[in-house]
């Protein structure tokens, strides 16, 4: 039988993938959202979701309610647009602890957790992120922790606050210029069907694995130079207009230089990237045309 999957995150670009992914492998999904979240990735699906508002139902009342088998935490805040710190901390320390804990009391077999490859350093994000990383490594001896690190992966539909998506959405509408660093930070940049195709992996290979922590990098295992990067978008959208202002803006503080995933233990799961990056860029930018024109 499938098992019952307790997801955070539904709404958000990762989460709507990968929920969408599950359904149609027969998985029974029980979804938290906030009550005034904007459902429209996953309305095409959601009479398959058993929905919970967080807020209006206690946690406890969720698994009383339910078998949960696996809990899947898609939840992030990013920390953009000036959000307070214990904004931020709710999503990405808070409210995923209390599921850990609540998981350890109703002997739920696994919980998967979505994580950064950034260092703490880096931002108020990254911190959290870091931070309940530390408290799954302790639950590691009730369950099954499986904690895994996204590379910079992008596609189509995304938030354009986010790198990929702003600089995709930029050169398509003929910018005239896009402030940017000096851009020799390298990065890791996978494409979204391949990151759905590895929590799938991972969730089908669960009952393979002990009670313990276990740490999935997710990326394509290359990393490329951010104006390397945005040359290669400006060249497949054929935008001979748009002005690219290298140095315009400094290196955030603590900058990681370069980051690229080592995918030698995902690897054991058979998994492997199959979108180039020049594949995933044209899905993306094609997808994103359409869009535009409807």
């Amino acid at each position: 039988m499938k098992k019952n999957i307790l997801m955070t995150g539904v709404t958000g670009f990762l989460g709507s993938n990968i929920i969408k992914k599950l359904i149609n492998e027969n998985y029974n999904v029980i979804a938290l959202k906030r009550s005034f979240s904007n459902t429209y990735r996953i309305d095409d699906v959601a009479d398959n979701i058993n929905f919970y508002n967080i807020g209006q139902v206690a946690l406890e009342n969720i698994f009383a309610e339910n078998k949960i088998d696996i809990i899947l935490h898609c939840a992030t805040n990013y920390g953009r647009r000036d959000i307070e710190p214990l904004s931020l901390m709710q999503a990405n320390l808070t409210m995923p602890l209390q599921l850990l804990e609540l998981g350890k009391k109703t002997r739920v077999n696994c919980f998967i957790n979505t994580d950064t490859i950034l260092d703490k350093r880096v931002s108020y994000y990254s911190l959290s992120k870091n931070q309940f990383r530390e408290w799954l490594e302790l639950y590691a001896k009730e369950m099954v922790c499986v904690n895994v690190a996204l590379e910079h992966f992008y596609g189509p539909y995304d938030d354009n606050t986010k790198f990929v998506s702003y600089i995709i959405d930029s050169i398509l509408n003929n910018a005239q210029k896009i402030d940017l660093t000096e851009g020799d930070q390298k990065r890791d940049f996978i494409y979204i069907d391949d990151v759905v195709d590895a929590f799938i992996t991972i969730i089908e290979n669960i009952e393979t694995l002990e009670k313990g922590f276990f740490r999935y990098e997710i990326g394509t295992g290359q990393s490329m130079k951010l104006k390397n990067f945005v040359k290669l978008v400006k060249s497949i959208v054929q935008n001979n207009n748009t002005v690219l202002n290298f140095g315009a803006i400094p290196y955030r503080e603590n900058e990681v230089m370069s980051s690229k995933a080592d995918i030698t233990e995902i690897g054991k799961l058979k998994w492997k990237p199959q979108y180039t990056l020049e594949e995933g860029l044209l899905r993306t930018i094609n997808m994103e045309k359409d869009r535009t024109k409807k």
